[in-house]
């Protein structure tokens, strides 16, 4: 007998549906796998200010979501005995950094647990070169590390996709989002999902828009009329959605990103398709790294190999988060998890960007907490 029953269901859609009622965004898709089974795959609003019904289909931006499908495909060849965690980078990619460098001590594990140290410089701000890969290649040879390699816990907002997707282009050959949609994507049957616009895809994105009045969810009356952010405007772009950019512009649905973190919460096999050993899916998502004061989020984090890890207040897992529940947010609009412990896989995917992280964890949190609690009934 299924833990999620029909009464659960619609007692989980209601809380759905009220965040769209009161404006916190224009559409939103929720979906959820308890025990391999898809229980909950809600869709609602629409794809933009003036858009068409969102559905299950309906295609948004994961923004960094996209890292742990970047993440699968390294751990993949470290599985196959291609490279391994210790190495340092520049034994697969030899351009990375002079010899004798601190930056040559810079090793995979760390690349995977945000403790690199270059999790920023100008290519950041490049939108015009995000989709000519070379460049992101150059830059990422170019860079000098802004902390001591492996000191302290830093997101590597673009940069962990740069470094990721070439290590895999290093060591496989193809390109990352090659890679991924044939030993990630495709196995998985997650049909909607791609590291960017696939070549011959329309531009059916849904489209973001920013909400910039803080905690619009004690102000419900407004919001929905404000312009954009900038950072909706940039990711809002046909080219950045024709770009790839393994960190940040992962393009999908919710059941899709909930199937993924079903598979990965059931030990890494789902429907007869595997993607990791569960001894691979436990190192992983147990925490690498941690610290109080994030280098480039200035607030406490833990980090697995590629996920964000449990256990801290308000970081998005629910109000009370569990230690072994693993994840990654987007840009303050979409958020995925698994847990092992009850074999769940979660996803709360919406086109309204909340920039301020308070807003953005309570919105994010009433869902986690809404299917946890009905869960452990």
């Amino acid at each position: 007998m299924s833990r999620f029953s029909d009464a659960k269901r619609r007692r989980l859609e209601g809380a759905f549906e009220r965040q769209l009622a009161v404006g916190l965004h224009h559409g939103a898709q929720l979906a959820v796998y308890v025990d391999g089974d898809l229980v909950v795959d809600f869709a609602g609003g629409v794809t933009g200010p003036d858009g068409e019904e969102t559905t299950s289909e309906t295609r948004h931006l994961l923004f960094s979501c996209t890292k742990p499908f970047a993440a699968v495909a390294l751990h993949q060849l470290v599985e196959q005995g291609e490279l391994g965690y210790d190495d340092p980078v520049v034994d697969h990619w030899p351009e990375f950094a002079d010899e004798g460098s601190k930056k040559a001590e810079i090793t995979v594990r760390q690349v995977l647990s945000h403790t690199a140290g270059i999790p920023y410089g100008e290519f950041d701000e490049r939108a015009d070169q995000w989709g000519d890969w070379d460049a992101a290649v150059a830059a990422m040879e170019a860079i000098d590390p802004v902390y001591e390699p492996g000191e302290r816990p830093a997101y590597h907002t673009f940069n962990f996709g740069w470094l990721v997707g070439e290590l895999v282009r290093r060591v496989s050959g193809q390109r990352i989002e090659e890679y991924v949609a044939a030993n990630v994507f495709d196995p998985l049957g997650m049909d909607d999902t791609s590291i960017g616009l696939r070549e011959g895809d329309t531009d059916d994105v849904a489209t973001l828009v920013g909400f910039e009045e803080f905690d619009r969810c004690r102000d419900p009356g407004e919001g929905l009329g404000i312009p954009a952010s900038e950072s909706a405007e940039a990711f809002n772009d046909e080219t950045v959605h024709r770009a790839v950019i393994p960190a940040a512009n992962g393009i999908g649905t919710a059941r899709d990103l909930a199937r993924f973190y079903a598979c990965l919460a059931d030990g890494g096999e789902l429907d007869g398709a595997r993607l990791l050993d569960g001894s691979t899916v436990e190192t992983a998502t147990r925490t690498h790294a941690e610290t109080d004061d994030d280098g480039t989020l200035s607030r406490p984090a833990r980090y697995g190999l590629g996920f964000w890890t449990g256990g801290l207040a308000n970081d998005l897992f629910g109000t009370v988060s569990r230690e072994r529940q693993f994840g990654h947010a987007g840009l303050g609009s979409v958020f995925a998890w698994g847990d092992a412990e009850r074999n769940v896989g979660f996803a709360y995917v919406t086109n309204g960007i909340r920039e301020e992280s308070y807003e953005h964890a309570a919105r994010v949190n009433a869902m986690a907490d809404a299917v946890g609690l009905l869960l452990d009934e």
